[in-house]
């Protein structure tokens, strides 16, 4: 039904002053903002009013980076991200094994243990996971997603032994003084194990199907990705998508080293343009791991821990520089995991040359996209710049995990993780994301994020990165659109744009900076329906 909004703020995001009295939505479209007199005269007779009694309008929230398929599969495993301590996670597994009536014919999977803040600051390996169960393989997946730790029947179902070596881009733990492997697993370490995992992991289709957007509709998220999609992951999208099960869009990016070039070669009519719900965006690599589990490959080494340690990369320089010039040969975006800064000196200076090297006409309107940018340096930001890089910061790190980069890195380059201001002021298209099931797509935490840039314990990170509450908001709608190509549909409140709408509790421009991350979200509208509702 055509609906009016009226009686409350407005936030189009087209312009800070814009102050409309109402919005038209006709048809799944935004038809008419202007004055609640103009507005009515451009409805129907019959057209639905929903007066807003002081709430806000604004665009739907927009998902830059994250992993939908990987959140509905998480919705089948254990829960660890309350544990604080190895006798929290041999409880929550052993009470989920028993909940669950697994046996020696089943795997089970944890997943949000986050080892900077267990007690004992360690990795759970086979010795704790056998306390478990020794006869049933158990993998638990750090909240990260870049490690893990297994028990000894799952390292035997895996055909991981001492004779085993650490793959590229991974590591494989070992007790100490031998090379028996002691159950952690790190970066390409933990993908023979997810294979494995994948393959025997009895999967209910409905379930993940039902689990993965629940989130992000909740929070009042219209558009989501799927990043480093693979062919298993694209399956249940295409699923989910011709069952109707799909209420929100859904843009994929396979990977390439993992058959990213046939995905696009063999569905070419869902590149860049949606089939219902989904849509493929282009390609991803990932470069490096994560800097809370020490594995971001930096240009300066580690604070403390094996002397010189600097992390390192998931793949030589040539061929991410193949890669890159496939994807521009392609025609086709690119995305970047870089989470430290010599992982994105390997993709400035790969991209850099593919561009040099490539013959496409359209090369330099692809828009590519450096996901994370962690530790990127200011010179690296102005290199973004002139390739019309896309900086998508995972800002809640600040919150997170920034007391540990401070540890890791020292206060010079832990002040300056997450570097919104300095990426903004060079003119980059900045936009926020969370990673999930990372953590959770609370948009209006990270808009928090950016404007106070404080850590759990209470510590402002990095005071000369925080940025306008209008400046976050624009990084979690407008902004994002752009990556996807979509800013001329959607992210903002505008005639003949797509209306995908939330309501919030309150106007995030007249609220107390502190208190942004406390508004809610009281209702998501997707094309002009409304598919959640705050009980």
């Amino acid at each position: 039904m055509d609906t009016i909004y009226y009686g409350g703020p407005i936030l189009t995001m087209e312009n800070q002053n814009d102050v409309p009295e109402a919005v038209l939505v006709k048809r799944g479209m935004i038809k008419k903002v202007g004055t609640l007199r103009e507005v009515l005269d451009a409805a129907d007779k019959n057209v639905k009013k929903k007066n807003l009694n002081g709430r806000c309008l604004m665009p739907a929230f927009i998902d830059a980076h994250g992993h939908i398929s990987m959140n509905g599969q998480m919705a089948l495993c254990a829960d660890l991200s309350e544990c604080t301590s190895f006798a929290d996670i041999i409880t929550v597994m052993k009470q989920y094994i028993v909940a669950k009536k697994m046996t020696a014919k089943d795997i089970v999977v944890g997943f949000g243990y986050d080892h900077n803040f267990l007690k004992e600051q360690s990795h759970p390996g086979k010795e704790i996971l056998d306390q478990v169960s020794k006869d049933i393989p158990i993998m638990i997946m750090h909240v990260s997603g870049h490690l893990g730790c297994v028990n000894s029947a799952m390292l035997a179902l895996a055909g991981i032994d001492s004779s085993t070596e650490d793959p590229q881009g991974g590591k494989i733990g070992r007790v100490d003084g031998s090379q028996e492997p002691d159950g952690y697993l790190e970066e390409a370490g933990m993908l023979s194990v997810q294979s494995t995992v994948m393959k025997k992991m009895k999967v209910n289709i409905r379930e993940i199907m039902k689990g993965m957007q629940k989130v992000y509709i909740e929070n009042g998220v219209t558009t989501v990705q799927d990043g480093a999609t693979n062919k298993m992951a694209l399956k249940l999208l295409k699923l989910s998508n011709t069952l109707g099960a799909l209420k929100i869009d859904v843009v994929a990016y396979p990977l390439m080293n993992d058959g990213g070039r046939e995905v696009i070669k063999d569905n070419p009519k869902m590149v860049r343009t949606y089939k219902k719900h989904l849509k493929l965006g282009g390609y991803k690599v990932v470069l490096d791991g994560s800097p809370q589990g020490r594995s971001a490959w930096m240009s300066q080494p580690y604070l403390g821990g094996e002397e010189d340690y600097c992390g390192y990369p998931w793949m030589p320089d040539e061929e991410v520089y193949q890669y890159a010039l496939q994807a521009v040969d392609d025609n086709q975006q690119l995305l970047a995991h870089c989470n430290g800064d010599a992982a994105g000196d390997q993709f400035l200076n790969a991209y850099e040359s593919a561009l040099a090297k490539s013959s496409n006409p359209n090369k330099d309107n692809l828009r590519p996209v450096m996901i994370h940018c962690q530790t990127a340096r200011n010179d690296q930001l102005d290199r973004m710049a002139e390739m019309n890089m896309v900086a998508s910061i995972f800002v809640g790190h600040v919150y997170y995990w920034g007391d540990i980069h401070v540890k890791n890195f020292g206060e010079e380059r832990g002040n300056h993780i997450s570097p919104v201001k300095d990426a903004m002021d060079r003119g980059l298209s900045v936009n926020f994301h969370q990673d999930t099931p990372v953590t959770k797509p609370y948009m209006m935490h990270s808009v928090w994020c950016a404007v106070n840039r404080i850590s759990r314990n209470g510590t402002v990170i990095g005071a000369d990165q925080k940025i306008s509450v209008y400046d976050a908001l624009k990084a979690v709608t407008i902004n994002a659109a752009y990556e996807y190509f979509e800013e001329d549909s959607k992210g903002s409140i505008k005639e003949g744009k797509r209306a995908d709408l939330v309501i919030l509790d309150r106007n995030p421009l007249e609220t107390e900076a502190m208190e942004l991350k406390d508004i809610k979200v009281l209702e998501t509208i997707k094309d002009g329906k409304t598919i959640y509702v705050r009980k």
